[in-house]
């Protein structure tokens, strides 16, 4: 299924990305912010206020957000709700069983989406850049919202105060005989708190903290990695020379 979509979309000229996992459009490149703190941060306050309401991180603590710059106090004091303690799991505030009844299904843990959301249509942060960029107003689904990476999506969508509410700009277009409709962009129908710039930033940060949250040591491992491979390099020199210098006399 995923080659006959790939093929459709380069026949319509959208080979400028891959496609998004049953959306069929192509996924956005996230922007890669895992080492600038300040993104982090705001990434951070952005999940707690709006993923952690209904979503979970049960394998993340919170005083595990000092190694993105912040304190203890400031972590309490922006980042925990009243009865949270600066070490427990990052928990969801709705009770599960209201949850299922309004959406269907418990919303999933997001500790390990940025990991587990990866494919061969690109990388989880790849993903989850994408699906909060492509939200938009549908009347005819139970939310009220629907999704062009994430067709007929349960969840409603969780930053339209930040981004407003828009619908998407088709164009129609002939493929093998067949006329078909082809994402051209976005009608903004009712502004939200932030321009499109400011939100794509914010999207952005908010991945960035998504893609930290699922691998915290992946900066501190591929900096390690670097200075293993320095040395590495530098001891197959001098154990080249070493060997060279012992044999020169054998015959």
């Amino acid at each position: 299924m995923k080659k006959i979509l790939l093929g459709l979309a380069l026949s319509l000229g959208l080979s400028g990305g891959a496609l998004a996992a049953g959306g069929g459009i192509p996924l956005d490149h996230a922007p890669q912010r895992t080492n600038d703190m300040a993104a982090l941060q705001n990434g951070a306050k952005l999940f707690v206020n709006y993923c952690l309401n209904c979503h979970s991180a049960a394998f993340m603590r919170y005083n595990r957000l000092r190694d993105i710059g912040l304190n203890d106090k400031q972590i309490a004091e922006n980042l925990t709700f009243a009865t949270d303690k600066i070490g427990d799991t990052m928990k969801a505030a709705i009770d599960p069983k209201m949850a299922k009844d309004w959406f269907g299904k418990v919303p999933p843990d997001l500790t390990l989406v940025a990991r587990s959301r990866a494919s061969s249509a690109g990388s989880g942060p790849d993903y989850l850049y994408t699906l909060l960029r492509t939200y938009y107003r549908d009347d005819t689904k139970p939310t009220g919202w629907n999704n062009k990476a994430f067709p007929n999506i349960g969840m409603p969508h969780p930053l339209w105060e930040l981004q407003g509410e828009r619908k998407p700009v088709y164009d129609k277009v002939m493929s093998h005989g067949h006329e078909v409709e082809v994402l051209r962009g976005w009608e903004q129908v009712k502004p939200g708190t932030m321009t499109q710039a400011q939100y794509d930033q914010n999207v952005g940060d908010l991945v960035a903290y998504l893609q930290w949250m699922a691998e915290p040591a992946a900066n501190n491992r591929v900096r390690i990695g670097v200075w293993v491979l320095l040395f590495l390099t530098a001891f197959t020199v001098v154990a080249w020379r070493l060997n060279a210098a012992f044999w020169k006399d054998v015959k």
